[in-house]
């Protein structure tokens, strides 16, 4: 749970340290503005993605290749605690039936996303997750992303995308499968 008046108090203290007046009228409301969205970009800390699972089992479901692309997705970098942007795309190959549903595919990205992040766990976290909850035959998630810490500090690099990929059963083990589902995730 976030402590808002704690948040609050931080952030006036960090206007103080980096110069600014805390009290010049653009900067009065400056904390509990902060405050109130720190509650809303870190509720994946005490969110449970479980609550989003929606397994249908469909006895007819072939074995076949699921994707869903484009999920949008903001995090915080944990180094920075400046945004990264961008979007995951997810593939599973269903089994013994068991599919999910397609909306939940969102919620839950945005659930591991909602707390300070490095991509590579994100995309290692939702990709567990899935694997471990849904039992498919085999997932694979793929991130890119923008850094604002690459972007607006250090090397500058606007544009520059971050990708990210973590694939789990058969997608990982099959050479034939995962070049089939890599190719659908990744070209444009």
């Amino acid at each position: 749970m976030i402590d808002k008046q704690r948040v609050e108090a931080a952030v006036k203290e960090l206007l103080a340290a980096i110069g600014e007046d805390v009290d010049r009228e653009g900067l009065l409301e400056t904390p509990k503005r902060v405050a109130n969205m720190y509650e809303e970009i870190f509720a994946g800390l005490d969110d449970d993605p479980k609550k989003y699972l929606k397994i249908f089992n469909v006895p007819e479901q072939e074995q076949e290749l699921v994707i869903v692309r484009d999920i949008p997705m903001y995090s915080v970098c944990e180094h920075h605690l400046l945004p990264f942007v961008g979007v995951a795309h997810i593939a599973y190959i269903p089994k013994n039936g068991k599919i999910i549903g397609l909306s939940k595919f969102a919620r839950i990205v945005s659930c591991f996303a909602k707390k300070p992040q490095v991509q590579e766990r994100l995309t290692t976290e939702i990709a567990d997750f899935l694997y471990d909850n849904l039992e498919p035959l085999g997932v694979a998630v793929v991130i890119e992303a923008e850094h604002l810490c690459m972007t607006m500090r250090g090397a500058r690099a606007a544009g520059a995308k971050t990708m990210t990929s973590a694939l789990r059963g058969a997608i990982r083990t099959d050479a034939k499968t995962r070049a089939e589902v890599m190719s659908l995730l990744t070209n444009k």
